[in-house]
């Protein structure tokens, strides 16, 4: 590889230009000389495009845009693209808190396409530290729409965010019928695409407990024929539960709960997660409400819909039958029996993973810390740790779960995420951030919250917004102290 003429150090290069990198983008977009690009080696954005069903709204208020929680008055804010749309007084009518999911993503490919930042046809292909420049120096290719090859590049950048998102998680016994094109099984990332061909099975099986399954579920309900809906909806989870949507419920996907789940031993917070499934694994009531109500109008006439719901079903082996149809072999945890079950086409609603940045960052891992069992650390700023021959950071987003808690992947601490990584790359409060974000408290270290002297700040001298006496920002830390 040729390199082009050197031109300076960027201050930040994003690895990938999902919703957490591009809210990163559009914050740094505001910080007057930080010169970044963000590559994504997809030719467009698009946000989940096989689950944007007809209807389907998001989760989360549109609040949980890419800036709004920390600058809603930024030109990249959701009300700002309604007003530029000239849409505001049709979005003022309709009351809506909850937006529909194909406006999000409309939102989410506007602000990509006008970032001056984002670099769409970009792969990253290998990361390496280059002490000469002290800089990460970064190989990238060019790819054409049709993901070819057109030329490749190098660059350099003190500092790297990783934000390459996740992919569909096949669990392994579904894996090789999921590779046969032929067979009609796939993961509900692939639904709209593949939809009128599952509408064409005579007995259709979705797999998985969380929103996805259900709303897959509840469209394949309404778009058969009554009496012969031939639908079974399978889950590990012991019930087919409500996503936890009380509002003290929901402060633990605040600043606060992240914090005090960073702060927790390693070991405790690996038995934490797997407890607050409903967290992140639940269905909106509202869906289930909907499911409800489907099957009830269909048993008005005195029969039974042919739907069948199962809870805490494991699927442990599928295969093909002699005729073409698909067997599920299945445990029952609770009974601690077995069966089978024949069906002709399988949604996998199985959720997503983080997809995997080893051979990008390979010439990085011999620097990388690690926990007991292998995972990186990744510390407050959302920074990976490293040895401290490394003077750049490593920023990561959506793949720190293990560090910083359900709320990893929550739309609504996008913003929030991005503000910690632009204030520790600014050396200061770029983004002034609250200190306290719930009504609860976690733990009992933050207790002295009320600890304070009268004039607002703290025993150490700090203002409320963690500013030092002498106006500096208390986020970022030397490089050397980092560790």
């Amino acid at each position: 590889m040729t390199p082009g003429p050197r031109t300076p150090p960027l201050d930040l290069l994003g690895v990938g230009a999902g919703p957490f990198n591009l809210s990163l983008a559009a914050l740094a977009d505001g910080v007057p000389g930080l010169r970044a690009a963000f590559h994504e080696q997809r030719a467009a954005f698009h946000w989940h495009p096989g689950l944007l069903i007809e209807g389907a709204t998001l989760q989360v208020p549109f609040l949980a845009d890419l800036v709004s929680l920390v600058e809603p008055t930024s030109p990249w804010s959701y009300l700002n693209y309604i007003k530029v749309r000239r849409r505001l007084f049709p979005f003022y009518f309709a009351e809506r808190f909850h937006i529909h999911r194909s406006e999000f993503d409309n939102y989410l490919r506007w602000v990509s396409t006008e970032l001056p930042s984002t670099r769409f046809g970009h792969r990253v292909d290998t990361v390496a530290w280059d002490p000469a420049q002290g800089a990460f120096a970064v190989e990238f290719t060019r790819l054409d729409p049709d993901g070819e090859t057109l030329t490749t590049g190098l660059a350099h950048a003190r500092n790297l965010a990783l934000g390459v998102g996740t992919a569909p998680h096949v669990p392994e016994p579904l894996r090789e019928l999921v590779r046969d094109p032929a067979s009609a099984v796939l993961h509900s990332a692939d639904y709209l695409a593949q939809r009128d061909r599952l509408l064409a099975a005579r007995h259709i099986t979705v797999v998985g407990s969380g929103q996805s399954g259900a709303e897959v579920l509840l469209d394949l309900l309404r778009s058969r024929p009554e009496g012969a809906e031939g639908l079974t909806w399978l889950a590990r989870t012991p019930a087919f539960a409500p996503m936890e949507y009380s509002k003290i419920g929901l402060e633990q996907f605040t600043p606060d709960y992240t914090r005090y789940f960073h702060g927790l031993p390693q070991a405790t917070r690996d038995r934490l997660l797997p407890r607050q499934w409903q967290l992140y694994k639940g269905v909106s009531g509202d869906t289930l409400g909907d499911i409800h109500d489907e099957l009830y109008r269909r048993s008005l006439g005195g029969d039974w819909p042919d739907v069948t719901l199962t809870p805490g079903i494991e699927v442990t082996g599928a295969a093909h039958t002699g005729e073409g149809r698909i067997e599920l072999s299945v445990e029952h945890g609770q009974q601690e029996t077995k069966g089978r079950l024949i069906t002709d086409a399988v949604v996998l609603a199985t959720g997503y993973r983080e997809r995997p940045v080893d051979t990008m960052l390979a010439a990085l891992d011999p620097y990388v810390v690690r926990d007991e069992v292998g995972r990186p650390q990744v510390d407050a700023a959302q920074r990976l740790v490293l040895a401290p021959e490394i003077a750049g950071s490593v920023f990561v987003q959506n793949a720190e779960r293990h560090t910083h808690g359900v709320g990893t992947p929550d739309l609504g601490l996008a913003a929030w995420r991005s503000a910690v990584i632009v204030n520790a790359l600014t050396g200061k409060e770029f983004y002034p951030l609250p200190e306290r974000t719930a009504f609860t408290t976690f733990g009992l270290g933050a207790q002295d919250r009320g600890d304070r002297d009268r004039d607002g700040r703290d025993r150490d001298g700090r203002d409320r917004d963690g500013r030092d006496r002498d106006g500096r920002g208390s986020l970022a830390r030397p490089a050397e102290d980092r560790h």
